[in-house]
């Protein structure tokens, strides 16, 4: 039978997908030039010429809005890819061959996750150098693997025994073919709300590391630098840290959105 879409995830998919259109939108356009400053325009509150005002060198806050997110979405999606892809592949190991194989990769795992994220991830970005966004994406990338790890590993274990595995088993298939063709299109269900969790997290850890100025550079600024930046002029043009927030609260809430709607529709709840 065929799953229908729930409220939950159209509503996510809607927020989200027009929040990404801006997204690329500001990769290749924006109403003004993010980095050109105006002292005639300085402190200017939201109007028709700028939607979400203008700082305190006269830049155009929406077109800071539309670059900044874009590197916000571009390191959270890569952060999710690596802890997603190593994190996947060290659980499906642990998870169907079990032995020495988990003890092992687990242990490792387990290091991993007895220090807290952020305080793990600010540790690796100190250890490569602060400032540049690929070493935040490895960083964070690196924090999220655990995370991944132990949902693939229960998933992968619970399905090791089932009767169409034992029966792939006997037929000559090998351990290759049974991880990547007969069991992790099955763990889907279990894996795309993760995908969507992380991918919050990320967002929001990445902010948060920028407020704290060891994320993006101010060259190549994301939603966290905005925010940071805007603390210091809320004041005078609050409108800067509202509409920036706002943007990120958007985005989590959209992909949470899709997330949940994905699980209700797992779950069979409209």
């Amino acid at each position: 039978m065929k799953k229908k879409m729930n409220g939950f995830l159209l509503a996510g998919l809607a927020i989200t997908g027009l929040l990404t259109a801006a997204i690329l939108l500001g990769t290749v356009w924006t109403p003004y030039d993010p980095a050109a400053m105006s002292g005639s325009e300085k402190y200017l509150a939201p109007c028709l010429q700028h939607p979400f005002g203008t700082d305190n060198f006269g830049r155009d806050i929406l077109s800071r809005v539309m670059k900044g997110a874009g590197t916000t979405f571009f390191i959270a999606v890569l952060t999710v890819l690596i802890g997603a892809v190593f994190g996947t592949a060290a659980g499906a190991l642990t998870g169907y061959f079990g032995g020495i194989v988990d003890d092992v990769l687990m242990r490792l795992n387990d290091a991993l996750t007895a220090f807290p994220s952020i305080l793990l991830a600010l540790v690796v970005i100190s250890l490569m150098g602060p400032g540049k966004t690929y070493n935040v994406v490895l960083a964070l990338g690196l924090v999220f693997i655990p995370s991944f790890a132990r949902v693939t590993r229960t998933a992968f274990a619970s399905a090791r025994d089932v009767n169409y595995i034992k029966s792939a088993r006997l037929m000559g298939a090998s351990s290759g073919r049974i991880l990547l063709v007969h069991i992790l299109p099955n763990t889907m269900n279990v894996l795309l709300p993760s995908i969507t969790i992380g991918f919050n997290n990320a967002v929001l850890a990445e902010a948060s590391m920028s407020y704290l100025g060891v994320g993006a550079t101010p060259t190549d600024a994301s939603l966290g630098y905005m925010l940071s930046e805007a603390q210091g002029m809320f004041g005078r043009a609050p409108w800067y840290a509202l509409c920036t927030g706002a943007v990120i609260v958007l985005l989590v809430f959209g992909v949470g959105l899709i997330g949940e709607g994905l699980q209700r529709r797992e779950g069979g709840v409209g």
